[in-house]
């Protein structure tokens, strides 16, 4: 029997202050590479949303190196995506007693990382699997209970 193995992992970056569209233009050109090359592209770009984007794919890593003991070398982007998240909103005090809205977009990150030298499927021995009860009873661990049996109401004088 097959069982699906785990080789995704993946690090979310919420309320990040900056807008949607200026994290895409990164996100954009890193969607599909490897692990290094990102992170080479990463720190050569001139954009200031590189940073927090690289510190979410060196977070996936982690992620990876930790949950599934991957090496970095083998790790793809298998996914990336930006979403809006909320807008802050202040208002800025302006001659004559007015205000002037201000508004700080903020986005939400998404970074998935899949390790290409694991199998997508384990072999499961199917002697073992079949060992193991596919139902249990639940309601014959349960103990009746009498109201007159039990030491209850009624029981007292």
């Amino acid at each position: 029997m097959l069982k699906k193995r785990k080789t995704e992992v993946y690090a979310l970056g919420q309320h990040i202050s900056m807008s949607a569209h200026k994290a895409r233009r990164i996100i954009d050109q890193i969607r599909g590479r490897s692990y290094e090359e990102t992170l080479m592209i990463l720190e050569l770009m001139p954009y200031r949303a590189c940073y927090p984007i690289f510190k979410l794919v060196y977070s996936a890593a982690a992620n990876a190196s930790y949950n599934m003991d991957s090496n970095e070398a083998n790790l793809v982007i298998r996914k990336a995506e930006v979403g809006e998240g909320t807008t802050m909103k202040k208002l800025k005090p302006r001659a004559r007693g007015r205000s002037y809205p201000i508004k700080r977009p903020t986005c939400h990150i998404l970074i998935v990382v899949k390790d290409i030298s694991l199998d997508e499927y384990i072999e499961k021995d199917y002697l073992e699997w079949s060992k193991k009860p596919k139902w249990k009873n639940k309601y014959t661990a349960m103990a009746y209970h009498d109201m007159y049996s039990n030491g209850g109401v009624w029981d007292k004088k």
